[in-house]
């Protein structure tokens, strides 16, 4: 008897979830919406969420730009090989650390994901050259969480989706691993993602090996590496190696790393 008590508890149970997720009868536009918000919404933070808490401990076997770029390719009937290979934050200098927060977020240590006072700036230089090429305010767990979870290109929607998933990463990982994954993922090149594979295929060398000259070029192609080449660079792109390595020097070099 309470065995079959326990049973209609759990059946009872059971079916309350079911029935969450998927009402009998959806009568009016605002019964339609409450049910894609709550439920589908809820359903797409747990998968989110499940997937941030397996990263934060795993490897990222690769990502969604990695995807995008491939199906791309393969659309177009491209030949297009992923070079890219994983390793652990401690297997990459500290130059090559400190480079890519010097180029691409310089408050890293202290922003919760989103730098407002670099939206601000960049909303006031954008507004005041409207027909020169637009700069952005991204942080390095805002691009990290494009890279892994989303899809790259100009979308307000994709915005929209960037935020709040930046300040779950932000909540559930630390900066040293959110650094870490942001520079494994990160593109270097046609099919070289990752600083490992990209300071094999540029310097015959690993990422441990990398001083501030080659992590500074590295950092220095993120903008687009399609455009600024590691192994044909720029006067423009050297200029702004040069910049990083300045950069990293003003903000302490190692000493920045051991304080985050």
């Amino acid at each position: 008897m309470a065995k079959r008590k326990r049973n209609n508890k759990k059946l009872s149970f059971i079916k309350k979830i079911i029935a969450f997720f998927i009402p009998s009868q959806l009568t009016s536009a605002k019964s339609w919406l409450w049910f894609a918000f709550s439920r589908v919404g809820l359903a797409v933070l747990s998968f989110f969420l499940s997937l941030t808490l397996i990263f934060s401990v795993v490897p990222v076997p690769f990502s969604a730009y990695m995807v995008q770029k491939k199906v791309e390719h393969l659309v177009q009937w491209d030949d297009y090989e992923i070079n890219y290979k994983w390793v652990s934050l401690d297997r990459i200098s500290w130059q090559m650390q400190m480079a890519v927060i010097a180029s691409e977020d310089q408050k890293f240590d202290s922003h919760f994901g989103i730098d407002f006072n670099a939206i601000q700036m960049a909303i006031k230089r954008n507004s005041k050259s409207p027909n020169k090429k637009q700069i952005g305010a991204s942080t390095i767990s805002q691009q990290t969480v494009k890279n892994l979870y989303l899809w790259h290109g100009t979308s307000w929607v994709r915005k929209g989706i960037e935020v709040p998933l930046t300040f779950l990463v932000e909540s559930v990982w630390d900066k040293q691993r959110i650094l870490e994954v942001y520079l494994n993922i990160a593109e270097f090149g046609d099919g070289i993602f990752g600083v490992e594979a990209a300071a094999k295929y540029y310097f015959k060398k690993s990422a441990s090996q990398l001083n501030l000259q080659e992590a500074s070029l590295l950092a220095a192609s993120l903008p687009n590496p399609i455009i600024y080449k590691v192994n044909r660079p720029s006067s423009t792109m050297r200029k702004r190696q040069q910049w990083i390595m300045r950069q990293v020097q003003s903000l302490g070099g190692i000493g920045y790393l051991e304080k985050m």
